[in-house]
């Protein structure tokens, strides 16, 4: 791992997004609560906040951090077929968080796919990225373009 030792805390922040594609069918199942295993989102918000919780058991060189704050979000396109995801995770800290918000919505993502996969088995998990980045020596990042 890199020695941020030295470093001061500072405010850290990470957006990260991601999509899962589907049939429109299967949007409109999961916006229904018509999905056999229950409440897709709710589960996986959970498992999106636990992965952040949980990166740096998952990514070798990832530092373990105390996260201060992690908010999953989920827009649905149904007649796209598409579900977008954002996480948005902050701490106080030496290192900065991408690798949290984008492993939350990776794991956001698998999970919908765990949950929905019984209806839908095409379900492409697509476009993780890191959209934006603040705090540190390195200073803000921000995704430009359509991302």
């Amino acid at each position: 791992m890199v020695d941020v030792t030295a470093k001061e805390p500072t405010l850290r922040q990470a957006v990260a997004h991601g999509e899962v594609r589907m049939r429109p069918e299967t949007v409109a199942l999961i916006e229904e609560g018509g999905i056999p295993k229950g409440d897709v989102f709710a589960a996986a918000r959970i498992a999106g906040i636990m992965a952040a919780k949980k990166t740096s058991e998952l990514i070798p060189m990832c530092h373990p951090l105390e996260l201060t704050g992690i908010e999953i979000l989920f827009a649905c396109d149904a007649a796209a077929g598409e579900i977008a995801i954002e996480a948005k995770v902050r701490t106080v800290g030496r290192t900065g968080v991408e690798m949290e918000a984008m492993t939350a919505v990776g794991v956001a993502a698998l999970t919908i796919y765990d949950m929905c996969k019984s209806v839908d088995r095409e379900i492409i998990l697509a476009d993780i990225r890191l959209m934006s980045k603040q705090g540190g020596k390195s200073g803000a990042f921000v995704r430009q373009g359509a991302g």
